[in-house]
C-alpha cells in the first residue's frame, strides 16, 4: 500500500487487523479508511511467495450502502507499476455494473471471453475465475465495462446466447436480469447484430482441431476460370503456411453443370497440429479480403477426411 501511494490516511500502518484462515487459505484484512480499503482493491493480481494473490470484498459487501460512506474505487493516481501491477487487469471489478458471466464453456480461454465481451465496448475490469489448484476456468467470469450506459445492453444482449453445448448467463452480479429502458431498444439491436459474428465463431467452431475453415474469403465466379484458381490455391498455400506446418488445402469449385456443390465460397485449411490451425485461425480472423471481413472456425477433423464440406 505505501508503495503505491495508497495510503492515503497519513503516516502509519494502513492495516489494523487481519485474520488469517491457515486451512482455506484466505484473510481478513480490515484498513483503517474506506478510501484506502478502496485502494487496496488494486492490489488484486499481487504476487506473494510466488503466487498472485486475489484481492475481493467480502461476499456481504453491498455497493449502495458503502457508496455512502466514501470511495468504493480505487484511486487512478496509484502507482501500480511500483508493485509490478498494471491498471485494469483485473481490478476494477466491484461497484453495482459488475457483471456476472456464466455458463462459459471450460476450454474458452481469457483471450476469446474478452473478445465477445469487447464487442460492446473497453472493459474497465475483467476476471475469468480459475480453480486454484489446476489453473483450469471455472466457466464463469466478472466484468465491468468503462461506459457503464453498456451494462445492461450488453446483458440483454449475451444473455442466453448458445456456446457449443451451454447457454450463457449473463447479468448484474447483484441483482437478477434487467431489462434495458426504452432509448436503449435500438441500442440492442445493433449490438446484438454485432455480436452475431462472436456467436457463429464459438458456436460452430469453438472446439480446437487440426482444420480452419474460413469463409467470406473466395467468390464462386472467381473460382470457375482455371488460371484464377490456381493463383487462388497458391496465394493460400502462401499466406496459410505462415502459422504452421500446412498439410492441405481444399477449396470447392463450383460444378460446371450448375449442379450445386458443397463448400463453395468456402477454404479449408489442413495443419500437421493444433498449434498451427489455431495461430491461423487468430490470425486470419476479421481480417478483410475484398472489403469483406473473413469468419475463421474450427473444422471437425472427420467431416474433412471425408470431404464433407457442408458444415
Amino acid at each position: 500500500m505505501a508503495a503505491i501511494g495508497g495510503n492515503t490516511a497519513g503516516p502509519g500502518d494502513a492495516v489494523l487487523n487481519v485474520y488469517i484462515n491457515h486451512d482455506k487459505k484466505f484473510a481478513f484484512v480490515e484498513m483503517r479508511s474506506v478510501e484506502e480499503a478502496s485502494n487496496a482493491m488494486a492490489l488484486d493480481g499481487i504476487l506473494f511467495e510466488g503466487a498472485p494473490v486475489k484481492v475481493r470484498r467480502p461476499t456481504d459487501y453491498n455497493p449502495s450502502l458503502a457508496a455512502a460512506l466514501g470511495p468504493s474505487q480505487p484511486s487512478s493516481n496509484l502507482n501500480l507499476a511500483a508493485v509490478g501491477l498494471t491498471a485494469g487487469s483485473s481490478g476494477g471489478l466491484e461497484g453495482p455494473d459488475r457483471i456476472f458471466v456464466g455458463g462459459l464453456p471450460y476450454y474458452f480461454t481469457e483471450a476469446q471471453v474478452r473478445e465477445l465481451l469487447e464487442s460492446f465496448g473497453p472493459l474497465r475490469g475483467f476476471d475469468l475465475v480459475k480453480d486454484r489448484e489446476t489453473g483450469n476456468s471455472k466457466g464463469y467470469a466478472f466484468c465491468v465495462y468503462q461506459d457503464l450506459t453498456v451494462t445492461d445492453i450488453a446483458c440483454a444482449a449475451l444473455n442466453g446466447i448458445k456456446m457449443g453445448d451451454k447457454t450463457l448467463t449473463v447479468r448484474r452480479a447483484n441483482q437478477g436480469a434487467s431489462q434495458p429502458r426504452p432509448e436503449q431498444e435500438s441500442i440492442l439491436l445493433q449490438a446484438q447484430q454485432q455480436v452475431q459474428l462472436q456467436k457463429l465463431v464459438y458456436q460452430v467452431g469453438a472446439l480446437p482441431t487440426k482444420v480452419v475453415c474460413l469463409t467470406q474469403v473466395v467468390s464462386a465466379d472467381e473460382l470457375k476460370d482455371d488460371e484464377e484458381y490456381e493463383d487462388i490455391m497458391e496465394d493460400m498455400r502462401l499466406e496459410a503456411g505462415k502459422y504452421g506446418n500446412l498439410v492441405k488445402v481444399v477449396i470447392p469449385r463450383p460444378d460446371p453443370s450448375g449442379q450445386p456443390v458443397a463448400g463453395v465460397g468456402k477454404v479449408f485449411l489442413e495443419y500437421a497440429d493444433i498449434d498451427g490451425a489455431a495461430k491461423a485461425k487468430t490470425a486470419l480472423h476479421g481480417r478483410k479480403f475484398g472489403g469483406n471481413p473473413v469468419v475463421a472456425v474450427c473444422y471437425a477433423e472427420d467431416k474433412f477426411a471425408n470431404a464433407e464440406y457442408d458444415g
